[in-house]
């Protein structure tokens, strides 16, 4: 057996980048403004990768330079030294769920070796089913709603009535929603999040069994880094939601047919993953203040080791705000 000297864990350096942006992006929590929101957690996100030694480049990120003056794609992050690592970033997933005070927004940003993730191109959506290690063998995303929720209640020593399901409460999943209750299973509704939806669904001490329907295909490329922590598995395809979508894809070559795992959306192992809860739920709690601070709840895992953290950080606004260019209060 080939054995190594421990590595540098380049997650724990992430979870200050999401801690960064929860701090900044909660003071927006209820206050209907989502793109503020949304800017102070970039703003937090930019300053605190100066601080990490890789040679960073955005694969997952909020859009072409001209587009977003966020973190787009293509975008240089971290000192410039280091490996050579793509990046996907969500500073905020769930920006309604944010302004409108509702639970499960969270910071998330992950890494992978440079030219292993998955360009989504002109791909904004692709149906998704994710599911736990002990599922991983047991899923078809081409497979009858029914059919899958049996294979997957099977290997998790369940009944279908046992199941819940996580889907986005959108119109495009009305006969899923069906579906799945015609099977038997239960269902949470949830307005948005599907990275949320994703970790629920694969984490061991989460209360979802299993995670369906179509949402954004950058966030999938983001969450495949912590279901290849897990050692969970999710199948996709893309799903155009318009025929200019459709229309775009075909013409850069994608295959609408192809079923991707997260082997396929990641090809390494060697990923990190953190995130950060900024509204609070049952999944991750949120950014909670005390008057001379702050605490933070965070999730963070290393896919080479399979090790997954749960990190609970107080943070002292007197001391931070003397040195700290960006700000929390």
């Amino acid at each position: 057996m080939n054995q190594e000297e421990p590595q540098r864990n380049l997650a724990l350096d992430l979870v200050r980048v999401t801690e960064a942006a929860a701090l900044a992006s909660s003071r927006w929590l209820g206050k209907g403004d989502n793109k503020k929101g949304d800017m102070a957690a970039v703003d937090a996100m930019r300053l605190s990768f100066n601080a990490i030694e890789i040679k960073g480049v955005v694969v997952i990120g909020e859009g072409e330079k001209d587009k977003a003056p966020m973190l787009y794609n293509g975008e240089s992050l971290g000192t410039g030294n280091g490996p050579g690592m793509d990046v996907a970033v969500d500073p905020v997933e769930g920006t309604k769920l944010l302004a409108y005070g509702r639970p499960n927004a969270i910071s998330v940003v992950a890494l992978a070796p440079r030219g292993t993730m998955y360009d989504p191109g002109p791909a904004f959506y692709m149906q998704k089913i994710a599911v736990p290690s002990q599922a991983r063998e047991h899923v078809d995303i081409n497979a009858p709603v029914q059919d899958n929720l049996k294979a997957i209640a099977s290997a998790l020593g369940k009944s279908v009535d046992d199941l819940v399901v996580f889907v986005l409460d959108k119109p495009r999943h009305k006969q899923l929603i069906e579906d799945i209750r015609q099977a038997g299973a239960r269902i949470q509704l949830h307005t948005d999040g599907d990275v949320a939806g994703a970790l629920m669904a694969v984490s061991p001490d989460g209360d979802v069994d299993v995670m369906m329907g179509t949402g954004g295909t950058p966030e999938g490329v983001l969450t495949a880094a912590a279901i290849i922590s897990m050692g969970g598995e999710m199948q996709c395809r893309l799903d155009p939601q318009s025929e200019q979508e459709k229309e775009n894809l075909l013409s850069a070559g994608y295959d609408l047919k192809r079923v991707l795992t997260v082997r396929d959306l990641i090809q390494s192992e060697d990923v990190f993953f953190a995130a950060t809860g900024i509204s609070g739920g049952t999944f991750l709690q949120g950014v909670s203040f005390t008057g001379q601070g702050a605490l933070t709840r965070s999730m963070v895992m290393r896919g080479k080791t399979g090790t997954l953290r749960r990190i609970e950080s107080l943070h002292s606004f007197e001391k931070l705000m003397r040195i700290s260019a960006i700000k929390y209060k």
